[in-house]
């Protein structure tokens, strides 16, 4: 796979120089979920700011970080989108991966609870639910449950039902007591009855949820195609964040949610910089998520800094063109 991986690289670096500014560059990005949350991928493609910039992106959607990454190491993508703790992970475990702008720069995660389970307290002895057990946030989950006086696995059973719309049918069924649920479904399960136990958000206040990476040697390699993809990026984060009405009109149509629901969400992302206007990285988050990947035995050693992980100089040079 590494050889693959290497040729793969070097015959991107040969269609890059061979390149012009204006032809349309076929580049495969991934992304994880295709939710509210990971929209600016979508606007990006479907209004037209990834084809301005000579590219040719459709994202593809690879459930979970951990394909997503293996897309990415693997070959099949060259840009993932995909929970921040991953690539640290992989950087840990020897693979050169960067990340190169923010797409879910916080938490919008409620701890929803059945009709049954209104306090932490509740939740003692009951049975959670997250997407996944040891990452992303599981983690998150884990962090806010610690901080209100419950030990996992001495106070609860987690068990892996899926993100947030998975999370949301397991709890609508009674399959678990509470799960973490993101905007805007945990507005529609408030709806419905199930009780906001609490916000992730008021325990981790700085939290980088989600990120761009890129092979390290392929993104030097490539770095104007870089560039123009982060130039995208920001031009779609400043979309969403300009055009409330348009904006809600895309994520009712492409995300299918209630015009209502999408209203809320996105008044939600905006107010709170959740998506950063101009794709950058939450680096205090960061030190957050990286504070946490160590604590669970992931990061060995003195603890490092965001810059082993992130290299923003490709969305510096993209704002620098956008006259920013």
């Amino acid at each position: 796979m590494r050889c693959a991986a290497i040729l793969f690289s070097v015959l991107w670096a040969f269609a890059a120089v061979g390149a012009s500014a204006d032809e349309k560059m076929k580049l495969p990005v991934s992304a994880s979920s295709k939710t509210l949350g990971y929209s600016p991928l979508w606007v990006a493609a479907k209004q037209g700011f990834f084809d301005r910039q000579g590219l040719d992106i459709q994202p593809v959607l690879v459930q979970g970080a951990d394909k997503s990454l293996m897309a990415l190491v693997g070959g099949s993508v060259v840009i993932s989108g995909a929970a921040a703790d991953a690539p640290i992970g992989a950087v840990e475990h020897g693979i050169d991966l960067v990340s190169i702008g923010g797409v879910i720069n916080g938490l919008t995660h409620m701890i929803m609870g059945g009709k049954n389970y209104k306090t932490y307290e509740d939740l003692r002895g009951a049975t959670l639910g997250s997407s996944g057990l040891t990452s992303g946030t599981a983690l998150v989950l884990r962090r806010v449950l610690k901080a209100k006086g419950l030990e996992y696995p001495r106070d609860y059973k987690l068990i892996n039902v899926g993100g947030s719309a998975a999370s949301f049918a397991a709890l609508a069924s009674g399959q678990i007591a509470a799960s973490i649920i993101a905007v805007p479904l945990s507005f529609e399960a408030a709806e419905l009855g199930f009780n906001a136990i609490g916000k992730a958000a008021d325990v981790i206040p700085n939290f980088q949820l989600t990120v761009l990476t890129a092979r390290r040697a392929w993104a030097e390699a490539n770095r104007p195609l870089v560039v123009r993809f982060m130039k995208a990026m920001a031009l779609s984060m400043r979309w969403l964040g300009e055009n409330k009405r348009a904006a809600i009109e895309f994520l009712t149509r492409e995300m299918k949610l209630k015009p209502a629901h999408a209203e809320k969400g996105w008044q939600y992302y905006v107010e709170n910089r959740i998506w950063h206007p101009d794709a950058d990285i939450n680096i205090e988050g960061m030190k957050v998520v990286i504070l946490i990947q160590a604590e669970q035995g992931q990061i060995k050693g003195p603890l490092p800094g965001p810059a082993k992980y992130v290299d923003q100089s490709y969305l510096k040079e993209a704002l620098k063109e956008l006259g920013k």
